[in-house]
């Protein structure tokens, strides 16, 4: 049931918000006076330290807690406004980043004879009916809903999220004085947006909307499901739509631990490691194989069950990732991993952190400083949160921007990534990480992936013998990894139509500089001659000749040839 004249199926809509309150100014002034005079204080506080020369590294983190109190203070949309801001190193300074990341979506909880009317108005039927029993208060309340425990008729125990009330009115009328002064304030900010500071409002507002539409969130908690399905480590609740509206949302009740309590999941006898092998693959894995993926995975919305599966709640604020999207964000992993600083500044162009016109060359030093600081002396030191705050610092002297998905992206890898240390301090992201990005890589299961392996194994038209070890050997280190499909499918796409430039190439690096490369070869088989053993390579064999055709077969031969050169040589 809508109540509210503005809220109507198509979403957020500037342009319908800015003509609904352009005949109701006392509702403008009067919220637009109470958050003037909100931060009136914070700025008099920061004009006054510059005046008396106060250093600042002194009182920035005085004046970052002032901020957070604030956000806090003004309510539901400025939490949000916090906690997005929070993922932006474009937006935001270094120090004040760190405060806004502290942002809680705890707040007190509202009367429940309000909770359970709006329940009852908008399901069109008692409490008594829907329920057998109900908790007496909200077990848990944020900032946008409170959550209350209940058993329905038929036995099931479901978790029962209420919408606050007069939620909608305060963030449309908060959105559009955003929106108003984003315009003014945008020329003022000593920032390199590359867009219209209003988009970025559109954009919250955007996702925004989407949170706070129940239906919308039922919808996307069973798509995510439904990618997961051969999943057995993933659980996502189930939604009882019959009890579900655009305010108040009925599903499945999950028992298990917030993966910050590590007390209780220890004393569950849950192994945490295994807890961030789920958290990070499933991760990844909604990035770079869906590309729909969960953009808020803050501790509130992922449990570990007493089972070892790790369950999903909470899928108001979802993303889609374009399918070229994903496939560039795996060559930029791979070109970081690899310090290949000229091809990752590309990579920046083609994600959008970067405008086509920008001249890349005097870029790449800077990434070159600051990535190596990052990444440290060994792969096993890099972690995401270094990396973002390591770009806050160059977002303000060269043109990069964070592109709307990524804002989301970033926050959803650096929270998880967070939970995860929480778990085991000495965690490293990229030891889960990229043995997933190797093995998307070599079993190439698109075109497009395929291609991309290609451009990683060759460099100014030479062919990477030590990419290929390096990545053969972390793929590996993935237990479940196993060797023999991919060599099979690797076997195939070499001695395909689509494979011939790749075929030339390997003969090519076989023997430039005119000598044969027996000692990359010797090594690449040293590598993985465990996994080949004989019985499972026939197999293999057998599997991808039944695959050739006559031309394959000539145009393996002279690999053949070089092959037999190789062992007699040896």
């Amino acid at each position: 049931m809508n109540r509210y004249p503005l809220v109507q199926s198509g979403g957020y809509d500037p342009k319908a918000i800015a003509q609904y309150y352009l005949y109701r100014p006392w509702l403008v002034i009067w919220r637009g006076i109470n958050i003037i005079l909100s931060f009136a204080r914070f700025f008099i506080g920061l004009k006054w330290d510059e005046l008396w020369n106060v250093e600042m590294r002194q009182v920035a983190s005085k004046h970052a807690t002032e901020l957070r109190e604030i956000l806090t203070r003004l309510g539901p949309t400025f939490i949000k406004v916090g906690q997005a801001l929070s993922t932006r190193p474009d937006l935001i300074r270094k120090d004040f980043l760190e405060e806004l990341i502290k942002l809680q979506d705890q707040l007190p909880s509202f009367d429940n004879a309000i909770a359970f009317n709006i329940i009852e108005t908008e399901l069109d039927r008692s409490i008594e009916e829907i329920f057998s029993e109900i908790s007496p208060d909200p077990l848990a309340a944020a900032s946008l809903a409170q959550v209350y425990k209940a058993r329905l008729h038929t036995g099931e125990e479901v978790a029962v999220k209420v919408q606050r009330p007069n939620l909608l009115p305060t963030i449309t009328l908060d959105l559009y004085l955003m929106r108003w002064a984003a315009g003014w304030v945008a020329p003022w900010l000593p920032l390199n947006l590359g867009h219209d500071l209003r988009l970025i409002v559109d954009e919250f507002g955007t996702k925004l909307f989407e949170e706070v539409d129940y239906l919308n969130e039922g919808r996307n908690a069973e798509k995510f499901a439904t990618n997961f399905r051969d999943d057995p480590t993933v659980k996502v609740p189930a939604i009882y739509w019959r009890y579900t509206s655009n305010r108040v949302l009925i599903l499945e009740w999950i028992h298990g631990f917030k993966l910050t309590d590590t007390e209780r999941i220890k004393a569950a006898g849950l192994n945490t490691d295994s807890l961030i092998e789920i958290g990070v693959t499933s991760g990844l894995r909604q990035l770079l194989e869906h590309g729909f993926f969960h953009a808020d995975p803050h501790p509130g919305n992922l449990f570990a069950m007493p089972d070892g599966r790790m369950a999903f709640i909470d899928f108001g604020m979802m993303d889609q990732m374009e399918e070229h999207t994903k496939e560039n964000l795996v060559s930029a992993v791979v070109h970081l991993i690899n310090k290949d600083y000229i091809e990752l500044a590309k990579d920046f162009v083609k994600l959008g952190f970067l405008t086509p016109e920008t001249n890349i060359i005097p870029i790449i030093p800077a990434l070159e400083t600051v990535l190596d600081q990052a990444i440290g002396e060994s792969v096993r030191d890099f972690n995401f949160k270094t990396v973002t705050d390591k770009f806050s610092e160059l977002m303000y002297e060269y043109p990069f921007r964070v592109p709307a998905k990524f804002a989301l992206i970033i926050r959803s890898l650096v929270t998880q990534e967070g939970l995860a240390l929480s778990l085991n301090p000495n965690f490293k992201i990229v030891e889960v990480g990229y043995p997933y990005v190797a093995r998307r890589l070599l079993t190439g299961e698109t075109p497009e992936m395929r291609r991309r392996l290609i451009e990683v194994l060759f460099k100014d038209g030479k062919f990477q013998w030590q990419r290929l070890e390096n990545m053969i050997a972390i793929a590996r280190s993935d237990d479940n990894f196993d060797l023999l499909p991919t060599a099979q499918l690797g076997l195939q796409f070499i001695l395909s139509e689509e494979g011939q430039f790749l075929r030339r190439q390997l003969l090519i690096a076989l023997t430039e500089d005119d000598r044969l490369h027996t000692e990359e070869v010797r090594r690449l088989w040293n590598l993985v001659k465990d996994d080949l053993k004989p019985a499972r390579l026939f197999n293999v064999a057998l599997g991808a000749l039944t695959e050739l055709s006559t031309e394959g077969v000539a145009a393996l031969l002279p690999t053949v040839s070089t092959f037999s050169a190789f062992q007699h040589k040896s």
